[in-house]
């Protein structure tokens, strides 16, 4: 076994990736802290052609150097969109036929191993603060709650650990995802 060389992994250009058929998945980033973890939802939403990112409330914007750090480039090729108020957001997405789904520990939450995206035409998925979470009141409004199965003790997740693993999850299990040919 090799590992490839970057010139080996057929990587899409910005403008390629602007015009290649999207997941149609987008993510809601409700006052989100950390730069670090912001440019890291960026770099997932990268690799799993996710449609867009809002960023709400306190979540910085882009441009930014520590959001750049581990964006690696992918403000470039991710649409994003601030608006300052969640609510408003998780409404507006409501209206364009989204499905909205906090990933959150809540009542009545669905493990996220349960949930089947293929139910779903569009989703859209909210990750909350780092320290308290999904607003309660963006619960309230939204479709449904997705939890991440955890066994040990600390039952918490880093915001960009979990956007990883939803999104991967979202993204393999969605019926319109796509395989990029090599030759792109």
């Amino acid at each position: 076994m090799r590992k490839l060389k970057n010139s080996e992994l057929n990587r899409l250009t910005v403008e390629a990736f602007k015009k290649i058929k999207k997941t149609p998945i987008v993510v809601v980033l409700d006052n989100i802290r950390s730069l670090n973890n912001i440019g890291s939802v960026f770099r997932t939403s990268d690799a799993f052609l996710i449609e867009k990112i809002y960023l709400c409330g306190i979540t910085a914007k882009p441009p930014h150097r520590d959001i750049h750090k581990t964006a690696l480039g992918a403000t470039e090729s991710v649409d994003w969109t601030y608006i300052e108020n969640t609510l408003e957001c998780i409404e507006h997405l409501q209206r364009e036929g989204y499905q909205c789904i906090a990933v959150e520990q809540a009542e009545q939450s669905l493990m996220l191993d349960e949930f089947d995206s293929r139910q779903h035409e569009k989703i859209a998925i909210v990750f909350g603060n780092e320290v308290k979470g999904v607003q309660q009141s963006v619960i309230y409004r939204c479709d449904n709650c997705l939890e991440i199965p955890q066994l040990g003790t600390k039952h918490s997740l880093n915001i960009s650990v979990s956007a990883g693993i939803v999104l991967w999850h979202l993204f393999k299990g969605n019926k319109y995802t796509q395989k990029i040919p090599s030759d792109t």
